[in-house]
């Protein structure tokens, strides 16, 4: 009697045996992972296809024990530095083959930032991903032992291996100098929340910048990185005649150019002004903004390359150098002219 039974399909092990290499490192080529060799990659590939093995999704976690799925925890802001730090780091993963599962809390809620981690360990994400707002969100990403790799965008002095940042310290610094260097030796700083590690920073950089120059420091007004805060605190800024002012946010100094038109002061031939972000509006801005650009796309790539390295290389990770910034200089700043 024929024997009708289907052959067995091949599975990842019969494909390791056939290339002569683990289970885990045909897993690496499947999923298109770094740090296989060439060499071994063509072996694997070639015993993929003289097997015809085609893995399921579903086997592929019951292998690697993972899911290809991150959790991302996002602040619930509209400010356009997280928002864009988070959209790039989903793009990223995405091209990389991984689904992203995003959970927004209150910028400044650690305890609700706690519970979102739980929340993502029990859908059996490979890794977390949390973009900081907060210091009080930082102290907890600093404490969390998860066991699975955990990477945090956050600007802190205090650097780790398992975050990334773009350097504020360096970008406020090059923004006062930019205004000093225009002969202006009155530099008022509008900073961002005093909780935000990002404002902590570029007030670092301002204070270091003018005491390097042994110029004042009017101690800064805080805003909450909204244009409406902006606006307010232009509305009342004491401004002397060679004021200038670098603002900690470019959505806040869109407000501040409007207070300032409703002050009957023309930016910049009364009052020069220098934001930060470089958001797609700054060029297009009466006048178009100087700025700080900061480079969210390269961002959201280094957060996942260390996710990656964490899943793959189980290595102690470097600390990175935080990324440059870059100033954008237009037309809202100019010389001082003391005539």
């Amino acid at each position: 009697m024929a024997d009708d039974k289907q052959p067995r399909a091949a599975n990842i092990f019969d494909v390791a045996r056939l290339a002569g290499v683990s289970h885990q490192t045909v897993s690496r080529v499947i999923n298109g992972m770094p740090n296989v060799r060439p060499a071994t990659k063509e072996r694997v590939e070639k015993a993929i296809a003289q097997l015809r093995y085609s893995p399921s999704p579903a086997a592929r976690a019951l292998v690697t024990r993972r899911t290809r799925t991150l959790g991302l925890i996002t602040p619930a802001v509209s400010a356009h530095g997280p928002t864009s730090i988070a959209m790039h780091f989903s793009m990223a993963a995405r091209a990389a083959r991984y689904t992203v599962d995003t959970v927004s809390t209150a910028p400044d809620d650690a305890a609700a930032v706690r519970a979102a981690v739980e929340a993502l360990l029990r859908q059996r994400v490979d890794a977390i991903v949390v973009v900081v707002a907060d210091a009080a969100v930082l102290e907890v990403v600093r404490g969390l032992d998860l066991g699975v790799p955990l990477v945090a965008s956050a600007s802190t002095a205090r650097r780790s291996p398992h975050l990334v940042s773009i350097d504020q310290y360096r970008g406020a610094r090059a923004a006062v100098r930019h205004l000093i260097d225009l002969g202006h030796e009155r530099v008022l700083h509008i900073a961002g929340p005093r909780s935000a590690p990002d404002a902590s920073e570029r007030v670092r950089g301002w204070r270091e910048e003018l005491a390097q120059h042994r110029l004042e420091a009017v101690e800064p007004q805080h805003g909450d990185w909204s244009a409406a805060s902006g606006y307010r605190i232009g509305m009342d800024l004491d401004l002397a005649g060679d004021s200038a002012i670098f603002v900690g946010n470019d959505q806040m100094a869109i407000g501040v150019l409007s207070a300032l038109r409703e002050r009957d002061l023309s930016v910049p031939e009364d009052v020069s002004i220098v934001g930060f972000d470089d958001i797609p509006e700054a060029g297009f801005l009466f006048p178009p903004l100087t700025t700080v650009r900061q480079d969210f796309e390269a961002l959201g790539r280094m957060m996942l390359q260390k996710v990656l390295v964490s899943l793959e290389d189980h290595e102690d990770l470097a600390v990175d150098t935080p990324l440059p910034t870059e100033l954008i200089v237009r037309r809202s700043t100019r010389a001082f002219d003391a005539s």
